[in-house]
């Protein structure tokens, strides 16, 4: 071996082997032996693989059950509002019950996975929000079907952040949006199933049947279990370099991996506890804030709508057939607006699309209080599904890039919990509106008003945290 053949950069030791040495006619292939691994440098530089087509596969069909959640509301409140008698302000408060759940286990889980690990909290979350979702269907009484709302929301608001982090992690840097984004669509395609089942089965079967709908990820939580990987920056901390040196393997086939092999993170100088003060940190207290300020906005429209847009549309003239075909409408465009709105970012930049599509959603809800003709009144709702779904669902990719690793999961959690808090007043405030009697124009005017608050707190956030707080490690040149 010469001695260039033998490389030092930044101690990454690499060492060269000729494999083919007898015959100089003959071809050589080289192998590289890496003694160190940086394994967000593998991540960030991966071609898209079978790999990550599983993690967002498998995060798409649990986020879909999540969606679904959603938009059951809208589908049973009217029905609940007549078998229970319920004013418009019961039902209101009834739908936050799960609402609430969702706040305080964002705030719960999104922390506990930084400790022990997506994966676990992942399918703690799908058994307690499928589970208790599907007990909702044989509530019998406002009080039993509120409390049993109240703790699938505990999984239900769990589950999210942890989610859009591990698809997050796990995307290659020039497709992260994209990535995150198309997972997170399935959020709005769930809500787009929940509007047809309830045409399609609510007449026959009435409002239960799509509670028992919403047990099926019950059934899927071996395959889960089997096919969702952990994440690797959990394996890494944890010393567990067998399964981390089988899934780099996985997502880079040149890696040469062994016993020897050191894996490095490229994380602060500090490292940062998972913490709700360390979202305070190295510049970021103002930005997080401004999240903080941006979900709780967000969710507040998002859930005011998914709750009461059947109920607006009826009180606009149109019948309940009609307002679940609106509910359809809206969020198909969520669809089109999250997977596009991921594309774009991908192109410039999450902030300028977020602000977008939020200023275009504030037009569409304030033009959906006047007369139109039909087809009209469908775009509005579309638009209006985009800015609100397809914008929380890139406030969540905006926010996972944001973190650092270390805290990434508290800081998408804490967010997420704020932004419940908004979740839980945005049906009680339509509630209270529809029970005051108002112009149906004002009904949609308030919906609307939050959604331009987002895009002034999103317009406000500075892109990065300190760059002086991150600590560059160069990527390694591998060749094969």
């Amino acid at each position: 071996m010469r001695h260039d053949d033998l490389h030092h950069s930044n101690n990454n030791i690499l060492i060269v082997i000729d494999r083919n040495s007898n015959n100089h006619n003959t071809h050589r292939r080289w192998d590289v032996v890496i003694n160190r691994i940086n394994v967000n440098d593998v991540i960030d530089t991966a071609k898209f693989t079978p790999f990550h087509f599983k993690v967002v596969f498998w995060c798409l069909i649990i986020i879909l059950f999540d969606g679904y959640d959603l938009a059951i509301n809208g589908v049973a409140l009217p029905l609940l509002m007549q078998q229970w008698s319920l004013s418009a302000v019961q039902a209101g408060m009834l739908a936050s019950t799960a609402l609430a759940g969702m706040m305080f286990g964002a705030m719960l889980f999104g922390t506990l996975a930084d400790k022990i690990g997506r994966k676990n909290v992942i399918l703690i979350c799908v058994f307690i929000f499928s589970g208790f979702t599907f007990l909702g269907g044989f509530a019998s009484n406002p009080t039993e079907f509120g409390i049993l709302r109240f703790i699938a929301g505990l999984g239900i608001g769990g589950v999210m952040p942890n989610l859009v982090a591990l698809t997050s992690e796990y995307a290659p840097q020039r497709l992260r949006s994209t990535l995150v984004t198309t997972m997170f669509s399935g959020y709005a395609v769930g809500g787009v199933m929940a509007a047809l089942f309830g045409a399609w089965f609510t007449p026959n079967f009435g409002w239960e049947i799509m509670f028992f709908i919403a047990g099926i990820p019950l059934l899927l939580l071996p395959l889960i279990w089997m096919f969702l990987p952990e994440s690797l920056t959990f394996l890494v901390k944890e010393k567990k370099d067998d399964q981390a040196g089988k899934i780099l393997q996985r997502l880079n086939s040149t890696l040469l991996v062994n016993e020897h092999t050191q894996f490095e993170l490229s994380e602060v100088k500090v490292s940062e506890p998972a913490f709700v003060s360390s979202l305070f940190k190295q510049g970021r207290a103002g930005s997080t804030l401004l999240f903080w300020l941006a979900f709780f906005m967000c969710l507040l429209t998002l859930y005011a709508l998914g709750s009461w847009l059947p109920k607006l549309m009826m009180a606009a003239g149109y019948s309940l057939g009609n307002s679940l075909m609106f509910l359809l409408a809206m969020n198909i465009g969520a669809v089109i607006g999250t997977v596009g709105g991921g594309i774009l970012a991908d192109k410039f930049h999450l902030k300028p699309v977020i602000i977008t599509l939020c200023l275009a959603g504030a037009v569409a809800l304030s033009l959906l209080g006047f007369k139109s003709p039909q087809p009209v009144i469908y775009l509005l709702v579309a638009v209006a599904g985009a800015a609100a779904i397809g914008g929380q669902i890139l406030l969540y990719s905006y926010v996972a890039q944001y973190y650092p690793l270390t805290v990434r999961s508290t800081g998408i959690g804490w967010a997420s919990a704020v932004g419940r808090s908004g979740a839980i007043v945005g049906p009680i405030l339509i509630g209270a509106l529809l029970g005051m009697d108002l112009p149906h124009q004002i009904n949609f005017m308030a919906v609307g008003f939050p959604v331009i608050i987002v895009a002034i707190a999103v317009a406000l956030i500075s892109r990065k945290s300190k760059p002086e707080a991150l600590e560059a490690i160069k990527p390694v040149a591998i060749k094969a």
